[in-house]
């Protein structure tokens, strides 16, 4: 695949993802659409939005309810692309969500590998590419970024770095959706610092593009190590997205 297919790829999913088209996000205006549910749209995705903020840095498409849709359209349209997801603009939304019992919870960015950069990194520890069979044993604390014990059914593959039979760190990645995979990683706090985190993460990058899939990595744009896993792995940043959810919801997270 080439850089241009991957974008594609990966705008024609946030399409289905926000109820549009994937030619909205490549425009020089705002778009504002109803937000609606999609069995194609990626696994872990509560939908219909209440209120979901997506860039590919073009614009900004808003997927919302019909009833925030005034709202969300004149915040958007007030404030430069970026900073209408940054505070301090960020506390305009927020208080445009106050009466609906709704707030700011999810704030990522994601990333999409570059063909240009993405290789094979070494790793001074063996490595092994694991099928779903083979890493059912590690649903356990220190693999919880890798894999998704609630979601054990989307785990495709992995790769494990081990210290002769000490599994270390590990990378796994989950089929949100057809065409696109989420990549995770953990190492173990003793073993990081080594660069086993971006050779795992570029392998299982390269593993699953041989199978005609798009991987994708996210995190929050706080989380500089992850972030900067992501780029020694062959990653580029591609999109940000924010979604809004009930305060109910965010105080159990809080917990």
């Amino acid at each position: 695949m080439t850089n241009s297919e991957i974008i594609k790829i990966a705008m024609q999913q946030s399409a289905i993802d926000s109820n549009c088209c994937m030619e909205d996000f490549i425009k020089s205006d705002n778009k504002i659409v109803i937000s609606g549910s999609n069995s194609k749209a990626r696994k872990y995705l509560e939908l219909p939005f209440y209120c979901d903020l997506t860039s590919y840095g073009n614009n900004i498409v808003a997927s919302v309810s019909e009833e925030l849709r005034e709202a969300v359209s004149d915040y958007i349209s007030k404030y430069p692309i970026e900073h209408c997801f940054e505070t301090p603009n960020l506390h305009i939304l927020t208080e445009k969500l106050k009466p609906f019992n709704l707030n700011v919870c999810f704030m990522a960015e994601y990333f999409l590998p570059d063909m240009d950069s993405i290789k094979l990194l070494d790793c001074k520890y063996e490595t092994e590419v694991l099928e779903a069979d083979h890493f059912s044993d590690y649903y356990l604390p220190e693999w919880q970024n890798a894999l998704c014990e609630k979601r054990k059914q989307l785990d495709k593959l992995a790769i494990g770095a081990f210290d002769k039979s000490k599994l270390i760190g590990l990378a796994g990645c989950s089929a949100d959706c057809e065409t696109m995979w989420q990549i995770g990683i953990d190492v173990l706090p003793e073993y990081r610092m080594q660069g086993i985190a971006s050779s795992l993460s570029s392998r299982l990058a390269i593993e699953v593009l041989k199978r005609n899939i798009v991987p994708f990595y996210c995190c929050a744009w706080s989380n500089i190590k992850s972030m900067r896993n992501a780029i020694k792995s062959g990653f580029r940043p591609a999109w940000v997205q924010l979604t809004v959810k009930r305060n109910e919801y965010i105080a159990e997270l809080n917990k």
